[in-house]
Order: C-alpha cells, then structure tokens, then sequence
C-alpha cells in the first residue's frame, strides 16, 4: 500500500509587507538583496512586528479548508543552520501547547474523497538557493535575501493519498480555491510549491523536496514510488531521509538524512507575543470571503442552465469567473459562459497574455448581443474578439474599420448563392440527391463571404434553389 502525504507551502502574494518587517512582499521586481532590511536579513537587536494581514489572509485559509481555528496561536522559533536562513531560525509555528497552530483538523474533497489537514501554519520564507549545475555535484551555491520574511502559509495533509494522480488533481484544486479566496496568486514563479512523502508497505517516510512544479511533483513521486517498491522487492532497507528531485535526470537524489521535530530544538518566539483570534473576527472574516467555487458552479447549472464542464471551468478560474460575472445578465448567461469557453480560453491561456489583454466585460456582452440580433456571425465573432483583446476597441468602431457585419439581406445572399451553385455545379447536383451535403455548400458561401453570411438564411434559399 502507497502512502503520500504533502506539505505544500503558499505565499500570501497579496500583502503588501514581508510577515515581520515593512520589506515588499512581492520580491520578484528586485535585483538580488535589494529587498532586505535589519529585520529580514537577521540583524543583531532587530524586532519582528507581525503582519496583522497575514494572520486575517491565513485565517481565511483555515476557513475555506474546513479547519478548527483556535482562540490564540503562538509563534516558535525552529533551529537549523542554512545559508538561505540569515537568523539560523525560522519563525513559524508550532502544535506544543495543544492547538496553536493558525488551523488543524481540515478537510477537502477531491472526486468523492476526503483528504484530511493535519495542520495551517503561518510562517516566514527563507532565502532562495541558486545551485549553478546537477545538486549534487556543484561546487557553487549563490544565495539571494530578497525572499527571506515573505509571508507564507504551510498546508499539511495526511498520508491519505494513494496515487501521484490524485496528488495533481488536489495540488490543482487547493490552488484554484486560493486564487479564488483572493490571497494568493499560484501562478507566479515560487508562489506556491509542495513537498511531499512518500512510503510503501508500511515503511519509512522519504521526503522528496526541490521540486519546481506540480508537474514535476508528479513524476517525483511516481520516480519515489518505483524506487522504493524495487528496493522492497529486492529486501534492501529503505531509509528515511530527505531527496530532492533532480530535474534533468528526472531521478530523486539523496540529501540528508531525516530530522526529526526535536532536532528543530523549537521554543517559543519571546519576541512575538500569544494572538488572540476573536470569535467577531472570524465572522467578519467569513462574511467578506467569496463565494466557494463548489457553491459556484452549482449556481451556474441550476440558475443559468450551464453545462456542468463549462460551469466547472468557469467557476475554477478566477480570472474567467470575474469576466463571466461582470458581463453577463439572465438572459444571455449561457451565450456568454460559452463564447468564453469556446473562444476567449484559446485566446488568453497564457499569463502573459491575459496580462495584455485589453478586453473588458463590456465587450463580451456587446458581442452575444450582436450574435443574437444577427449583426455579426458566430464565425466572425472570433475575430472581433481577437480584436477586442489586442486594442480595447468597442464592437462599433471593430465593425466600422473592417466590415465584419452579417450578410442576411436576402436579394444579396441570392445573388451570391446563384455564383457559388454555377461555380460548384458537381456538388450542387449531389446535394439534390443527398441533401445532407448541402453543407459543403453552405461552407462555400461562407468563404465567399467571408464567414459574413446568416447561415440560416443562406440554408434556406440554398435548399430554395436546390428544390429540396
């Protein structure tokens, strides 16, 4: 039997501060060590003051996750020696006092199971690493501050997952539902990375760490997995330790052996006092959070009649959900839901893209309108929208400039029905005996037209001419 838990470690991308300092918490704009002050680089007499944001962020998470939240959490300092680790300890927090620890006890379902959490903790980042070459063989480490005291939330599950598939599709869930909530952005680089452990037939727990995607944790465990059940089959001792994932050779490597908690020598931080999460807090906190994404694309199918797998996409995803919510009235709910699935997702799936983007709300609704009074076709529609996303400009002025209107006069669409019937004699006489060709004719108008012509109409005085 394959036990796998994880320890996935969020950012709080949100905030605007570090958790103990008035640092920026969004590092990424700086040069190496040019976000660091007395505080975050571990300075001599420095002070920690807490990030009140960070723990109400963090309690929203505990929240969202089913968690108990206790009355006061506490804060510890956790002991190693790193070079990513300018104070040799971590702030964090710790389960030494019965629950002190932002949340424990939690639960997430992901297809019909329960995954349980074991613990949310809120805690600072250390430093960034930069290995030049393989791990394990390089002889040198660069080592950048800027990331040292950037908020960051640690989320233990148990050992409840069976298999590396289910370990994806829960690591894309949990990252939705933090998009979602508002309190961290998932996609940036770093913001958000997993660990995880790993044992077979009851056997030691092997930590897998250094690993840089949900996609690459993927295949660490499946890598873990084969590893250790060839190491039983062939009864060599398995043992516990911490690996990382070395990328290249797509292989887990020996890192150290395994710490056990009391080797962290944990105490508690003198420097931070006890918190106390009021009652009245957590229920302002639960009346400011979002609507679920469950609760969601519930709301979708049963209010608007959505299909359920455009409901899902649309609920999952902030930045399309935000489109949907902004654009669309009662009526037109379902054409939009679509026109965003079918058409805008192939156009924006990148960041990058969506962060160029200059389509507003507006501009979807403008558009399903127009589909609807038969102003523009469905095929053009794509290309207004192209349009709209690379100059921000209206439906009108798109329509002006490059003559995107729907051909549905009929006198006209007669006219050029006659040339496409002369020109495509063969296929005309095919459709009289098999009227389900008709629509290779139907394409042809539409080239000819340039995807401008009503298709209805055009079907109708096709069958007209045709004397079917």
């Amino acid at each position: 039997m394959v036990k796998i838990g994880l320890e996935i470690h969020c950012q709080l991308t949100k905030l605007k501060s570090k958790l103990f300092c008035s640092c920026k918490a969004d590092y990424r704009e700086f040069e190496p060590n040019m976000n660091i002050c007395p505080i975050c680089s571990g300075i001599p007499g420095s002070l920690p003051l807490l990030n009140q944001n960070a723990v109400e962020k963090a309690t929203t998470i505990a929240m969202a996750l089913n968690c108990e939240i206790p009355e006061k959490i506490a804060f510890f300092r956790k002991n190693y020696f790193y070079p990513d680790l300018p104070k040799n300890f971590q702030i964090t927090q710790l389960n030494a006092y019965g629950d002190t620890s932002i949340g424990s006890r939690g639960k997430i379902s992901i297809n019909n199971k329960e995954i349980r959490i074991r613990r949310i903790q809120l805690e600072e980042d250390p430093g960034r690493l930069i290995y030049e070459g393989a791990t394990e063989r390089t002889k040198i480490t660069l080592v950048d501050y800027n990331r040292a005291g950037t908020p960051l939330v640690e989320i233990v599950t148990e050992p409840d997952f069976e298999n590396p598939g289910e370990v994806r599709i829960f690591l894309n869930v949990l990252s939705d539902l933090l998009e979602n909530l508002g309190v961290s952005d998932p996609g940036l680089e770093g913001a958000m990375r997993a660990d995880a452990n790993v044992s077979i037939e009851g056997g030691v727990k092997v930590e897998i760490k250094n690993i840089g995607s949900f996609h690459d944790l993927e295949k660490a465990v499946h890598f873990e997995i084969t590893r250790q059940q060839s190491l039983h089959e062939r009864k060599i001792e398995i043992i516990q330790e911490t690996r990382h994932w070395d990328d290249r050779r797509k292989i887990t490597v020996s890192s150290r052996s395994k710490e056990e908690e009391g080797e962290y020598r944990y105490f508690l931080e003198s420097d931070i006092p006890w918190v106390n999460i009021r009652s009245d807090t957590k229920d302002q906190l639960k009346t400011t959070m979002p609507e679920n994404i469950s609760s969601k694309k519930e709301r979708y199918i049963s209010k608007y009649n959505i299909a359920p797998q455009v409901a899902d996409i649309l609920a999952s995803d902030k930045y399309y959900s935000e489109l949907f919510e902004k654009s669309h009235s009662e009526n037109d709910a379902k054409d939009i839901a679509n026109l965003i699935t079918t058409d805008l997702m192939g156009l924006v799936d990148t960041r990058e893209k969506r962060d160029s983007s200059k389509l507003l709300a507006t501009h979807l609704s403008e558009l399903v309108d127009a589909i609807a009074k038969k102003r523009i076709t469905r095929t053009s529609a794509k290309d207004i929208l192209q349009d709209m996303i690379k100059t921000g400009n209206s439906l009108s002025v798109i329509l002006e400039k490059s003559d995107l209107n729907q051909i549905s006069n009929h006198d006209e669409l007669s006219k050029i029905i006659s040339d496409v019937l002369l020109n495509e004699e063969n296929a005309a006489n095919e459709a009289r005996l098999k009227p389900e060709t008709i629509n290779f004719l139907v394409g042809k108008v539409m080239q000819k037209t340039k995807g401008k012509a009503d298709p209805i109409i055009t079907l109708e005085i096709l069958k007209e001419k045709l004397g079917i």
